[in-house]
């Protein structure tokens, strides 16, 4: 029984800054557009951009190193 007091204020507190996040979620227009994001997937793919002809040079290998 004496839990209870630890886990209510624990809860209470708990609450609070849930209550407070949410706020903070609406005032900064974290819940405007609703619709658009769930119409991404369906949009098409912008094309691949052209790719180079032929592919970049290795750099020189040391023969050095050993």
């Amino acid at each position: 029984m004496n839990i209870l007091l630890f886990l209510i204020p624990i809860s209470l507190v708990m609450i609070g800054v849930a209550a407070l996040l949410f706020s903070w979620a609406v005032k900064h227009g974290q819940f405007e557009d609703l619709d658009t994001p769930a119409l991404d997937i369906l949009r098409e793919d912008p094309p691949p951009l052209s790719k180079p002809a032929t592919p970049p040079a290795a750099p020189p290998e040391d023969s050095d190193a050993g």
